[in-house]
């Protein structure tokens, strides 16, 4: 992101570290997305055809570079890596590209990395509790209620809902689970 720029959102599959996966939606690395105002869009659960220019990337590395020898170190491999990238998109011309090469058609974000993550602003008057480092709680009303660990020392809102039993927890504009007062 600091060479290449911030992306508006990201698409991605629906394993770790991206929160898709065993209902575990909410991830440190995913959080750092949305503190840096990276949108997550998850593709249809085992349906690898909706990331289909994605895969063939991937069948390509695969049978390019994983299959051709062992790669004895992490160091080997990404020496292998780096000569593949640069040949895949600076001197390899891609059908879908009419013949182009990747590179031709890149254009970095505007979007440049903050030395920072921003942290979430709420409005005056917002309930707010800092979920500890530790353990994935906040206290509200008298009682604690969990919250997922991924926002261990993050703010969080907690806002009314219609229903006059229930508030919504929220990071930033994000809902990440409710309260019912009514439930034990």
């Amino acid at each position: 992101f600091e060479v290449h720029g911030l992306p508006l959102r990201i698409f991605t599959d629906n394993g770790n570290p991206w929160g898709g996966s065993q209902g575990n939606r909410w991830t440190k690395f995913r959080v750092w997305l949305l503190k840096l105002g990276v949108e997550i869009i998850h593709s249809r659960p085992y349906h690898p055809q909706s990331r289909g220019k994605n895969e063939r990337f991937h069948r390509s590395m695969d049978e390019e570079v994983m299959s051709l020898r062992p790669l004895a170190t992490m160091a080997d491999a990404q020496k292998a890596f780096d000569r593949w990238r640069h040949i895949y998109n600076h001197q390899r011309p891609h059908e879908a590209l009419d013949l182009a090469v990747p590179a031709s058609r890149y254009r970095p974000s505007i979007r440049p990395m903050p030395r920072k993550p921003a942290e979430p602003h709420y409005a005056d008057g917002t309930i707010t509790r800092k979920v500890p480092a530790t353990k994935g709680y906040i206290s509200f009303m008298g009682r604690y209620w969990k919250v997922p660990d991924a926002f261990c020392g993050e703010y969080l809102a907690i806002r009314p809902t219609p229903n006059e039993a229930e508030f919504g927890v929220f990071f930033a504009s994000h809902l990440i689970t409710s309260i019912n007062l009514t439930e034990q």
